[in-house]
């Protein structure tokens, strides 16, 4: 019963990358940076078992941008064709490959890097891919035409990848999808719809996560004209409930979003955000706590994972590891009221 996990993303080590940036460049090259990524991943799985989670992520230190690093191992995009478009609604502009011609996936992407990470731990492991249409607002599209053509496109090739990671020991497997806080027609015409093509014939538990975006400026200056009441959730939770997905997350600790919309998830587990992705402070066990009582006013605890409200990749490694503990002391904190 409240099991602790994490979003996915943890910050790479300051000798590994550029710390506390997105997709800050590596500090390694050829064999040694390979060398160095499996360093991360075993340190930040000890890190994870000592702070006391649950259900462990390789933290994504393996790839340099959460989506990026997946299209790199996709055919029918050029990497060097470079388009500037908007990002989540044009939040910020980013200059972007181009899809330009059918998409494929010629081998599997990240499947031996989870298969090293596997052999790591023996507590259940989750693995993150972005999901279709987050991918299709991070990518320009010169071949499809429409969105949701890309986007499905997207995903019967991240399914194809899911299935093998699944195969390789994965218990857990989680798209990422910031972009359903955003475009919410969207979400319930065809996001819903890739979705559901993402995970289709999966065994294993299937999760999908939601939020507000990393703690970067751009995400940060948006939240602030948001208002009192964050209420995105409330136009795309119905249609997630009726879903075949299993696992859904949101974002409570340090935001504005009405607990109360975890009540029309009524058939789902929830992982409820409970430690912010900001740099400026470690969250108390005790505040974690009190987040997690929140939450079970709506939700049997039984169906709550205590969670980070996003990846923590651009905050610094000893904040991020002080919240990992503070998340797991807090979920103890109500365990043992319970």
């Amino acid at each position: 019963m409240l099991e602790t996990t994490l979003a996915g993303s943890l910050p790479r080590p300051v000798w590994l990358a550029e710390p506390e940036t997105l997709k800050g460049e590596w500090k390694l090259e050829g064999q040694e940076l390979e060398d160095g990524k499996r360093r991360a991943a075993r340190e930040w799985i000890r890190h994870q078992e000592e702070a006391g989670i649950d259900i462990l992520t390789d933290g994504e230190v393996f790839r340099q941008h959460f989506v990026h690093t997946f299209l790199e191992g996709i055919e029918g995009i050029d990497q060097d064709v470079k388009t500037l478009m908007g990002i989540r609604d044009n939040r910020y502009d980013l200059e972007v490959p181009t899809v330009t011609g059918k998409l494929s996936r010629p081998k599997p992407v990240h499947v031996e890097e989870f298969k090293y990470v596997r052999a790591l731990t023996d507590r259940p492991l989750k693995f993150t891919l972005p999901g279709p249409m987050t991918i299709c607002d991070t990518i320009a599209d010169a071949h499809y035409g429409k969105r949701a053509d890309m986007a499905m496109a997207f995903a019967e090739l991240l399914n194809a990848e899911a299935r093998e990671l699944e195969a390789a020991g994965a218990d857990i497997i989680q798209f990422d999808e910031p972009a359903f806080n955003v475009f919410f027609d969207d979400v319930n015409e065809w996001g819903i719809a890739t979705l559901e093509r993402a995970l289709e014939g999966l065994k294993c538990t299937t999760a999908v996560h939601i939020c507000y975006g990393y703690g970067i400026e751009e995400n940060i200056r948006w939240k602030e004209t948001l208002g009192d009441t964050w209420d995105q959730y409330e136009k795309i939770f119905p249609a997630l409930n009726a879903s075949k997905v299993q696992q859904i997350s949101l974002e409570c600790a340090d935001s504005h979003v009405p607990h109360s919309v975890m009540g029309i998830l009524k058939d789902k587990i929830l992982m409820v955000g409970a430690v912010a992705v900001t740099q400026d402070k470690v969250e108390t066990p005790e505040e974690v706590a009190q987040t997690i009582r929140s939450a079970m006013k709506y939700v049997d605890p039984e169906r709550i994972l205590p969670c980070t409200n996003c990846g923590m990749t651009p905050i610094s490694y000893d904040i991020a590891l002080g919240k990992l503990h503070s998340l797991a002391a807090g979920a103890a904190i109500v365990r043992a009221e319970l």
